[in-house]
């Protein structure tokens, strides 16, 4: 009798059992990288096939460059060392346009970080400043370019300014929500075992906010970016990588208007993935997230 049910169970058993798993193969298991590499590979040679397949006008000519003229515009100007007219080489444009942007970034970390904490922590703070920073947050930043050309001249500091008013609100905003949505249990604990306020930001609410954080100093480095490139734009400095970009749409270089902006989402990718690994090291402490069915 025991050995019939045995048998009945190990058959019910065995009808419930999951078929093996069967091996992926290369393509299943690489699926998205081969499509958006296929893709992008497509685009590239659509792009660069066209004007053989379908012809340009004379016109037209003027404003198409191939992928392989904007490889060879960005091998002439970094390795080679290419001058162009009336900017010279790209090298202290280069440097001008980095130096910039991280003075500019560095200056909006050093105020949006503890001021976004100070207007979490304190409702009086908050009111007193919650309208300035809704109105200059609101108002686009282009408008403050003529007010600060006329404070600042034609020079460094002016782009610096632009980039600061461009990346110091998106990052103070992000710190604010993540402060305000810090644990408010684990505060009450943290005090009642005596915790001063610096403890508490320490312990329990900057790294419950380091997410909001890090999201913001995302946000803030495209603004800054942007910012290099309209202070430059609208002749905020004589030197920089978007003074090139204006001369090279001058004089229909298409070419070197890519290769330049190539590099400015170069340097904005290199940034972005350093700001990956920092909030990677930082959130070593966060237990692993759970799979869910």
């Amino acid at each position: 009798m025991a050995d019939s049910i045995d048998l009945e169970i190990s058959a019910v058993e065995d009808s419930y059992m999951a078929p093996p798993a069967s091996e992926e193969t290369f393509y299943e298991a690489h699926e998205p990288a081969i499509l958006g590499t296929g893709f992008i590979v497509a685009v590239f040679a659509i792009w660069e096939l066209y004007p053989a397949i379908f012809g340009l006008s004379k016109g037209m000519k003027l404003f198409f460059a191939t992928p392989s003229d904007i490889v060879s515009a960005l091998f002439n100007l970094l390795i080679l060392g290419e001058k162009l007219p009336m900017v010279g080489t790209i090298w202290n444009h280069f440097n001008a346009s980095t130096g910039s942007f991280l003075f500019g970034l560095g200056l909006s970390i050093i105020v949006a970080l503890p001021l976004g904490v100070v207007l979490g922590r304190s409702q009086t703070v908050d009111a007193m400043f919650d309208p300035f920073i809704t109105a200059f947050n609101a108002t686009p930043r282009l408008v403050f370019l003529p007010i600060v050309l006329i404070w600042f001249g034609v020079g460094f500091w002016t782009v610096i300014a632009i980039v600061f008013m461009g990346a110091v609100f998106p990052l103070l905003i992000n710190t604010y929500a993540g402060v305000k949505n810090a644990d408010r249990l684990l505060i009450n604990v943290v005090r009642s075992f005596g915790a001063s306020e610096w403890q508490i930001n320490k312990l329990v609410v900057l790294p419950n906010s380091l997410p909001f954080i890090i999201a913001g100093l995302r946000l803030a480095i495209g603004r800054a970016i942007l910012g290099v490139v309209v202070a430059e734009f609208f002749g905020g400095t004589e030197f920089g990588l978007g003074v090139i970009m204006v001369q090279a749409s001058q004089s229909y270089r298409v070419d070197i208007l890519f290769a330049v902006l190539i590099i400015f989402m170069a340097v904005s990718l290199l940034i972005t993935a350093a700001v990956k690994k920092i909030e990677n090291r930082l959130s070593r402490w966060r237990p692993p997230k759970v799979k869910t069915f």
